[in-house]
């Protein structure tokens, strides 16, 4: 078609082509964008950049909170995890946003620029081109805008009808449906990205309006110019600030550790001063006080420890002071009691009477037996107490001291005995407290459980070859109740409520364990899966000793269950 045909026909219908909205004198065709004059996206799920290269990121925050020890145990772990999450988050965020922004503007930049040119492209063509273009036209039409792009890698489509027209080669990417309708629908230019071979493409499509005459809305002529255009090198920007974001979140967490690790350096040294102090505290020191140094929370712990252990200081004192007192009061009153007894049971043993009182003079002898008893246990206590109990060891036969125990209080047959041959079982052991042990344990378990009585005797070693001499004393009673067995060694302890009036003064079993526990020995209480109680000695073996001291005398305790 020639220009002087086309140029009639402009001047017969009255044509004034506009470029944006711009009307022109010369009547081009041209390319119409949106009011606003920015080119619209179309509509298109999935259209959009299927990479994200935000998601690298992410990848990284995951695989750091798996090295992450779990579940976290102390105050700094807790810190430093909580120090790092904290700038991962910041870090992560700010990255996103940046990102974000730099990355929409990176796009925005490059696809304005792409469409001013491939506007600008068309226009240059536009005013040759035919109202009605044929097959020749399409072709002529893409190859120019081609032409003017040659560095671009632009590949460019023209329709118009059922006619296709490529360059520079048949093939381009498949448009979408929604797409193809708003270039229709729209009068404006639309783009989308889309993602060919794992490499983003942006494509443009323009539709070519026309207008009839000034201040006439424009029309669309039918053809449809389509431009793809490979972004490389917007993806090498967007690959560029993923790297930096990644360099830079790395600093962050280093950085995040060296202010945790000082962080923590400052909260857990008065914390472990507070430890240091309540360990000094649990040992006995009770004159610790904190340095107390600032105002914070901190600085207020400590205050309130300090004023604590103060007034726990000043009451464990009155308390230390009160058990004194009365330790020293038990101790005068079972001093002063010895005597008189002393002097009631000769004499009772000495009267011989007949009839109702002879009766009453037993059960007096009887009393003076018992509270006599009970006198020489408060006596021994008070020296277990005073610290003044001392050890005079001797190397003794164990056996035939635990024979001699039994024979010379009557009990031959009611215990049975299980040791080694005279000689074999020698240990340097306080004689008269051992006999203490074994008599207390052997009248325990003929009281309060069931014939028959059993003791036994052997050496024990472990596998740090240390040797024990074991006493081990067992009934076939009910047992030992199990809420009693923690219980059991201590003073004045009673089983049952219905034998607190019972003839045991509840010091017997502690005077035992005193025993055991000043040879350096062990001493343990159970029951026996057939029933009954197991009551196990167990004594260091020593050469003769050299301790001396002055001997002690002490009854056997009597005790319950």
């Amino acid at each position: 078609m020639s220009d002087r045909t086309s140029t009639r026909r402009r001047k017969a219908a009255g044509e004034r082509r506009t470029t944006r909205g711009r009307r022109t004198t010369r009547g081009r065709r041209t390319v119409r964008a949106d009011e606003a004059g920015r080119p619209r996206e179309a509509e298109h799920p999935g259209g959009t950049d299927a990479t994200v290269r935000g998601a690298a990121p992410l990848r990284f925050l995951r695989a750091a909170l798996a090295r992450v020890p779990l579940p976290l145990r102390g105050l700094r772990p807790r810190l430093l995890a909580a120090f790092v999450l904290v700038a991962m988050a910041s870090a992560l965020g700010t990255g996103a946003l940046a990102f974000r922004e730099a990355r929409t503007g990176v796009l925005q930049q490059s696809q304005d620029s792409v469409i001013r040119q491939f506007r600008a492209s068309i226009d240059s063509i536009a005013p040759y081109l035919p109202v009605t273009p044929g097959q020749a036209d399409l072709q002529s039409a893409v190859n120019q805008v081609l032409y003017a792009n040659q560095s671009s890698g632009w590949r460019v489509m023209a329709t118009y009808g059922g006619l296709r027209a490529y360059a520079p080669s048949p093939g381009f990417v498949e448009l979408s449906p929604e797409m193809r309708r708003s270039v229709r629908d729209r009068r404006a230019a639309v783009f989308q990205r889309v993602n060919v071979d794992g490499h983003s493409r942006l494509v443009v499509g323009m539709p070519v309006t026309y207008s009839t005459g000034e201040g006439t809305e424009a029309r669309l002529s039918g053809m449809v110019m389509y431009l793809e255009v490979p972004q490389k090198t917007e993806e090498g920007y967007v690959e560029a600030m993923v790297s930096g974001i990644e360099r830079a979140t790395l600093v962050a967490l280093c950085l995040a550790v060296v202010l945790a690790l000082l962080a923590a350096s400052g909260v857990l040294r008065p914390v472990r001063a507070l430890r240091r102090a309540t360990r000094r505290m649990a040992a006995g020191h009770l004159d610790v006080r904190l340095a107390v140094t600032g105002s914070d929370e901190l600085a207020d712990l400590s205050r309130s420890f300090n004023e604590t252990a103060a007034e726990l200081e000043r009451t464990i004192g009155e308390l230390r002071r009160l058990e004194a007192q009365g330790r020293r009061f038990v101790a005068d009153v079972s001093h002063e009691l010895r005597t008189p007894l002393a002097a009631m049971s000769v004499v009772t043993d000495v009267l011989d009477l007949d009839g109702e009182t002879g009766d009453a003079l037993r059960l007096i002898s009887e009393g003076t037996g018992r509270l006599s008893g009970l006198v020489n246990d408060l006596m021994e206590i008070s020296r277990f107490d005073a610290g003044a109990a001392e050890l005079n060891r001797d190397e003794i036969d164990l056996a035939e001291s635990v024979r001699r125990t039994v024979a010379s209080r009557g009990w031959q047959g009611q215990v049975e005995i299980r040791a080694p041959e005279s000689g074999v079982l020698r240990a340097g052991v306080d004689p008269r407290r051992i006999d203490v042990v074994t008599a207390n344990l052997i009248g325990n378990a003929l009281r309060h459980g069931a014939p028959p009585v059993r003791v036994a005797l052997e050496v024990r070693e472990e596998e740090s070859g240390m040797a024990w001499a074991v006493i081990e004393v067992t009934d076939d009673g009910p047992g030992i109740a199990d809420e009693a067995l923690p219980h059991i060694f201590e003073r004045f302890y009673k089983a049952g409520s219905s034998r607190t009036r019972s003839e045991s003064s509840g010091l017997g079993l502690a005077i035992t364990a005193e025993n055991v526990r000043l040879h350096g020995g062990r001493i343990r209480a159970a029951n026996q899966p057939r029933g009954g109680a197991v009551f196990t000695v167990e004594l260091p073996l020593h050469s003769v000793g050299t301790d001396s001291g002055t001997a002690t005398d002490a009854g056997i305790g009597r005790d319950v269950r």
